[in-house]
Formats: C-alpha cells, sequence, structure tokens
C-alpha cells in the first residue's frame, strides 16, 4: 500500500520557522529580564532581546503573509501575527515606561501564545509523521 508522503510547502516551513524564532525570542527575553534584577548588564541584553523580538515578529508577519498568498494557505497565520505585532509593540511602549506591572504579565502572556502559535502550526506535521508511522 503506498502513502502519500507529500512535503510541506516552502512557505509553510518557513511560518513554522518564524514562529520558533519568535517563541524562543520570548523565552531569551523572560530569562535577560531576570537578569535585570541581579546585573548591570541585565538592561543591555534586554534591549538587545527587544529588538530581536520585535524583528522575529515583523519576520513572522511577512511569513503568515507568504504562507497565505502564494501557497494558498488559511489567512488566520496573518491575523495572529499582527496580533503579535500589536502586543510587541505594546510592550515596547510599556518597557521604555518602566510600567513591569503590566510590562512582565504581558510577556509572560505574550510567550504563551508564542508557545500556542508554535503547536497550532507544527500539530499538522507532527500528524503525518505519526500517521506515516502506524
Amino acid at each position: 500500500m503506498a502513502t502519500n508522503t507529500t512535503p510541506a510547502p516552502r512557505n509553510q516551513t518557513f511560518l513554522e520557522v518564524s514562529i520558533a524564532l519568535q517563541t524562543l525570542t520570548l523565552f531569551c527575553q523572560a530569562a535577560t529580564a531576570g537578569l535585570l534584577l541581579s546585573s548591570s548588564v541585565g538592561e543591555l541584553l534586554h534591549g538587545i532581546g527587544a529588538r530581536v523580538t520585535y524583528g522575529a515578529t515583523m519576520l513572522y508577519v511577512v511569513a503568515a503573509i507568504l504562507a497565505w498568498r502564494p501557497g494558498g494557505g488559511s489567512p488566520r497565520p496573518i491575523l495572529y501575527s499582527c496580533g503579535f505585532l500589536v502586543l510587541s509593540s505594546f510592550q515596547v511602549v510599556l518597557g521604555i515606561a518602566h510600567m513591569p506591572t503590566l510590562h512582565v504579565p504581558l510577556g509572560v502572556t505574550m510567550f504563551g501564545l508564542s508557545v500556542l502559535a508554535l503547536g497550532q502550526v507544527l500539530a499538522p506535521r507532527f500528524a503525518r509523521r505519526a500517521a506515516l508511522r502506524s
């Protein structure tokens, strides 16, 4: 019995990588936020990480558009990525304003949402692999 093993479209893989990168940078931001409390270099690392995270979020928007338009995928990731971009912009404003009572919970929420988005995009890939094994 032959099984059809079509690989994921390139744009879908780019979307997966961009969400994984965003999730990783958000996790690193949590680590550098802890360094803020104990080290003078923590503020520098957190500031650099903020810029990298914002860039990763913009990359997620581009990847979502590329996965949708030429690949004919769902437009839903575009909505999610634009929502992350709005949340990241709000995070930057809160960080500059030194409002940790809102900045920290929003960062934790963003990390959780990013993990969920990553799981949602990777689930079909893992389902295909599981189907091939059985």
